[in-house]
């Protein structure tokens, strides 16, 4: 047995923080899977510029992406902004932001900043 590791029972674990959305806090996991996936739908440039909604039934989670004026090149990369509401059971948010994608990858969030409902 490691040296390090002498002393700590044979039942000790460590445990592996989950990831936080980078859309929310509020967001678990499978909650930003689902949103992420309306994101990608939402942004794309061939897309027809609506909003998608997205849910997740097991926490109650909810919300939509509404894609802002076009998409525009930014390094090699195609960028949109868009704006998106975000509910869950304990807090609703308004959201303003932007994602990147290379031609063929993901979607990734470049900013994101808070916005009140007008």
């Amino acid at each position: 047995m490691p040296t390090e590791w002498r002393g700590l029972s044979e039942d000790t674990t460590g445990a592996i923080p989950a990831k936080v959305s980078p859309l929310s806090r509020a967001l678990d996991p499978e909650d930003w899977r689902r949103a992420s996936a309306a994101m990608g739908t939402a942004l794309d440039p061939q897309g027809d510029g609506a909003s998608v909604n997205w849910d997740n039934p097991q926490t109650g989670a909810k919300g939509f992406f509404t894609p802002l004026g076009q998409a525009y090149p930014a390094n090699g990369r195609v960028c949109r902004a868009f704006l998106a509401e975000v509910g869950t059971k304990d807090s609703h948010e308004y959201l303003k932001g932007a994602a990147c994608r290379e031609k063929t990858a993901e979607w990734s969030l470049t900013a994101v900043t808070s916005e009140k409902k007008s």
